[in-house]
Order: structure tokens, then sequence, then C-alpha cells
């Protein structure tokens, strides 16, 4: 665990600038590519026809990504940002705590997570289908290499890739085990164990890699659509039941304060300068991003066939980003409320049973709080199992020979044997360091990612500037 340790500051303290640069990039090239004349081009090629309605593809886009992270951070990370802000800011009074927290987790839950996943994602569509290059991560710098430059080191990339992603699925199932362990812990009234979290990791494993053996239209697309239906209802209920008026106003105060400090705070400069809080934090999702992006876009370029790119990164990026800015208004403003207004002592339950327990918490002071429970717990449940079948059929796509648009499902086994590795990688991490151990294999996957996504940065700017010869 000290090597684990040692790597991951190392890692912290010689590219958290990288981290936040690269990410910045692919948002002002998400806003580029949206507004340039390849906007226009329909990924497969003219004739291309959708595999996947509007309503299905947005589902399986917010559940492939985000999901398990919005329920698990929502209602948690902002009492870490109330508690203990940067010190750099001297925030004194409870609206600039509202403020900055806020802001925060908008920050890190909208519009730059999902521009990671975007712009390699667009890459391997264009690359995947209309250059008609392998089902291979080295697809997505067609702009920069030749075709037939890719054998000797797209296996290598693949695989390095394919730690990036163990790692980064780990961390986010060792978070979805945390909080249904703690869900769980709660409604039985017992205490969480190394037991438990081994039952509730055996069961997300098997839930997954059997719903990615079923295939992109059968289990993947059915639980998305269900996840994305429950996701709403949760929405609704926790907002009608809340504070509803104090949220929209930590809303706006949110959204002011994020605008006014996008630059500064993406950057890590001026008064978001604290390395401390900025490696906890900030560099810690830009890394956890990074680490499921490469794999990640095989499979979110895979199921964009058939729509163009103006219409892939509306879907992709604008639309989503603007679901997690509803999402944590919702939850993020309701701990936050009642930290400071409604009497509960979150930040107490946070040092003394861990960030899994906030919702819980919160929900507890609610009519039918049993019942928000369970559609929690199951929501969660969900949610990782959607997000884990994607990437899992992604993962053996790229450990398969011979994948193509006709024949593009890889065998079953292939998916059983990832889904055992991340499932016991996640349980080694959360039994023996918890949540750090979380944040410390975000990281560790995070790196090797980087390079790619630098990579694929350059390769968006030359398609911006020479799409005519490329497609």
């Amino acid at each position: 665990m000290k090597i684990v340790t040692a790597t991951n500051n190392w890692i912290l303290d010689h590219f958290d600038n990288a981290f936040n640069y690269t990410s910045f990039t692919m948002v002002l090239l998400c806003i580029a590519v949206y507004f340039s004349p390849i906007g226009k081009i329909k990924i497969g090629g003219a004739n291309a026809k959708p595999i996947l309605n509007r309503y299905r593809w947005f589902s399986i886009i917010l559940c492939t990504t985000i999901a398990v992270g919005i329920l698990f951070w929502g209602s948690a990370e902002p009492i870490y940002h109330i508690n203990t802000p940067p010190r750099s800011l001297n925030l004194n009074t409870d609206a600039d705590k509202i403020g900055f927290s806020m802001s925060t987790v908008f920050m890190h839950w909208s519009f730059t997570p999902y521009a990671i996943y975007t712009i390699p994602a667009l890459l391997f569509a264009l690359g995947y289908y209309n250059k008609k290059h392998e089902f291979s991560l080295s697809s997505m710098l067609f702009p920069i290499t030749k075709k037939t430059d890719h054998k000797w080191w797209g296996i290598s990339l693949n695989n390095i890739c394919l730690f990036a992603l163990v790692a980064g699925m780990a961390a986010s199932l060792g978070a979805g085990i945390m909080s249904l362990s703690g869900g769980i812990a709660t409604i039985t009234n017992t205490e969480s164990s190394a037991w438990l979290t081994a039952i509730i990791a055996i069961v997300i494993v098997a839930s997954f890699t059997l719903s990615a053996a079923t295939g992109l239209l059968k289990g993947i697309r059915i639980l998305s659509s269900v996840n994305v239906a429950i996701f709403i209802a949760l929405c609704i209920l926790v907002a009608t039941l809340g504070p509803t008026r104090e949220l929209f106003g930590y809303m706006l105060s949110g959204l002011k304060e994020y605008l006014i400090n996008f630059i500064p705070h993406s950057l890590s400069i001026g008064s978001f300068s604290d390395k401390e809080w900025t490696h906890s934090w900030t560099t810690f999702y830009w890394a956890n991003w990074m680490a499921w992006a490469p794999i990640t876009a095989l499979f979110l370029g895979r199921i964009s066939y058939g729509y163009t790119v103006r219409q892939f990164v509306l879907f992709n990026w604008f639309i989503p980003s603007l679901f997690g800015i509803f999402w944590m208004s919702i939850f993020s403003g309701t701990s936050i409320y009642y930290q400071l207004q409604g009497g509960l002592d979150l930040a107490t339950t946070l040092s003394s049973s861990g960030p899994e327990s906030i919702i819980y918490k919160v929900l507890s002071v609610f009519p039918l709080s049993k019942i928000l429970v369970i559609i929690f717990l199951i929501s969660m449940f969900i949610s990782y199992v959607t997000a884990a079948d994607s990437n899992t059929e992604a993962m053996s796509g790229i450990s398969t020979e011979g994948l193509s648009p006709d024949s593009p499902n890889p065998p079953n086994y292939i998916k059983y044997l990832w889904g055992i590795v991340v499932g016991a990688v996640a349980w080694v991490m959360i039994t023996f360091s918890g949540i750090d151990g979380v944040k410390m294999l975000s990281n560790l996957g995070g790196l090797p990612a980087l390079f790619l996504l630098m990579l694929c940065c350059i390769g968006v700017v030359i398609l911006l500037f020479r799409s005519k010869r490329l497609l």
C-alpha cells in the first residue's frame, strides 16, 4: 500500500497541470466542433441510419458515463466543500460557502467531465465508421497517423488503456459498493463489513457481465432506459418533498460562481491554486474521467452510428451536462440546506460513517423515507450495472480480433473474465483503503489515459483545419 500511495503522490505532483489543461482544452474543442463545418458530417456516411432512437441513445450515454458518481457524491461532496474549502478562498459566510460548494459540484459533474468523454468518442466514431479503421483505440488517432501504422503500436495502446479502465471501473465500483453497503446497513441497522461488501461486489459483477452478454439492444438498452426513468423520479420526489425554494436559490448562486471562476478553477490558478485541495478533488476527478474515457469512447462511438457530428456533441456533451447540473442542484443543494439550516449534522455523519451514509441521513427526514431509500438503492445498483456492462462490452471488444460494424459482438467468456477482474480489484481496494483507495485507483488509472487524450486533442485540432482531406 505504501508503494501505491507513493506512486499516487508522484502522479499528482508531476502531472496535475497536464490533467487540468487537457480537460480545459477538451471543453473548448467541444464548442469549436459544434459550430464548425464538420458538424454536418454524418457518422457512418450520408446514408447511415441510427441504430437507436434519441431517447435510448441519450439514456445509454448518461448511464455509461457518470451515473454512479452523481448518486454517490451528489449529497456527500458539498459537505466536504462547506467544511474544508481551499484555504486560499477565505470563505467566511454561509452564502460564500454555498456559492463555492455548488459551483464546485457543477465543475466536477457537468461540462468538463463530459468533454473528456466526448472528444475521444467522436474521433473513434469517425475513424471506425467513416474511415473504416479497426475496433481499436488507435482508430481515434486517424487525423495524426496512417492506417498502416496502427498494427505495431495499437495492441500496446489497447493494453495500457485497458489497465486504465480496470482502475477507473474498480474505483467507481468501489464507490457503488460502499454506497450500497451503507444503505443496506441503514435499513437493517447493522454494521457494514468486508463480507457484506464482498457479497454486493459479487452480485453487481454477475449482473453487469450478464447484461453485457445479452448485447447492446437488449440488456444495456433496457436497463439504461429504466435507470433514467428512476433518475427523473428521484429528482422530482426530492425536489418536491425538500426545500424547493432554497434549492432554486442555491442553483443560481452556484451557476454564477461557476461561470465567474470557470477558468481559474479549471486550471487551478489564482484563488484555486491550493495544491492540497485540488489534488484531493478537481485533479482526482479529471484523472477518474480520463481513466474511463478511452475505452468508454469505443462504446459511445459505436452507438452513435447514423447521427451527425453536431448531434453527437449535443447528446454526448451538452444535454448530459445540463442533467448533471440539474441533479446536483437538487441533491447537493438539499444536503447543504440540511447542514446549514435544517438541523442535521451531516459533517459529523461524514467523519463517523463515511460519504456513503450522507444520502441516507438526508432521506431519513423526508416523508416516505424508507421507500425513497429503497428506490435510491435500486438506482445505485442499476447505475453501476448499466455503466459497467457498456464498458465491459468495449473492453471485450478490443480484446477480440476481427470485430467490425457487421460483426460487432465479442465472445461472452471474455466479458465474464473482465467482470471478475474489475470486481476483485474493487473489493481489495475498498476493504483495505476505503475512500482513499478509490481516489488513488482513479489517479493511477488516469495517468496512462492522459497521454492518449492529449493526442486526441491534437487530432481534433487537425480535423478542424483539414476535414476535407481527412473525411
